[in-house]
């Protein structure tokens, strides 16, 4: 029987204790075998230059997972040509790992714009994707194709941009993050404060 891999993509920059209760979501239901956090190297739909570097983004998310069971820090869109698109890193799986079975994990709001990604129907046609909600993108479960599947997950008030801010005014955000990636955030002097 085939391994059932879910793909969560994003910047996460950094990730965050929300990114981690949705991993845990799926794997508590017994939807997937594996979460793989695909770190993208360069969202089309997102500006580049405020992104910290991939390898950065990577080892923040390794911190995040130690002693986590079923949830992997995975590079591979690194390799990939750039900007990175989730139907051709789909298909880049499906060679480099045949004896996998893949699906997508993505928000609610992600699902709102899901026609302008690339090759959308062609990701429909051959993957299931977990859609995780947003309070701002109610879904209308009466249209969603036969592959979409709602989850019922935590809906965590943390985000990335919010940490960012939080951490340039020098405010406290150990609510927001996992220990070993707040410790890392501050060794590596990434976000200072910014004093005016």
């Amino acid at each position: 029987m085939a391994t059932h891999v879910t793909i969560f993509g994003g910047s996460f920059n950094p990730i965050h204790l929300g990114h981690l209760a949705l991993c845990k979501t799926l794997l508590h239901q017994g939807l997937t075998d594996e979460v793989w956090l695909m770190v993208s190297p360069a969202n089309p739909l997102k500006h580049s230059h405020l992104l910290l570097p991939e390898q950065v983004r990577l080892h923040l998310c390794e911190r995040a997972i130690e002693g986590e069971s079923g949830i992997v820090a995975s590079p591979f869109e690194f390799a990939m040509p750039r900007p990175s698109y989730t139907w051709q890193t789909l298909k880049a799986l499906h060679i480099a790992y045949p004896h996998m079975e893949f699906s997508l994990l993505i928000g609610a709001d992600n699902w709102a714009i899901f026609d302008r990604w690339a090759h959308h129907a062609e990701i429909l046609a051959h993957h299931d994707l977990f859609i995780y909600p947003r309070p701002s993108h109610p879904l209308d479960l009466a249209t969603l194709p036969a592959r979409c599947h709602p989850i019922e997950a935590p809906l965590l008030p943390i985000s990335s941009t919010e940490i960012r801010q939080r951490l340039q005014e020098g405010l406290d955000v150990s609510h927001m993050l996992p220990p070993g990636v707040e410790a890392e955030i501050r060794r590596l002097h990434l976000w200072p404060p910014v004093h005016p």
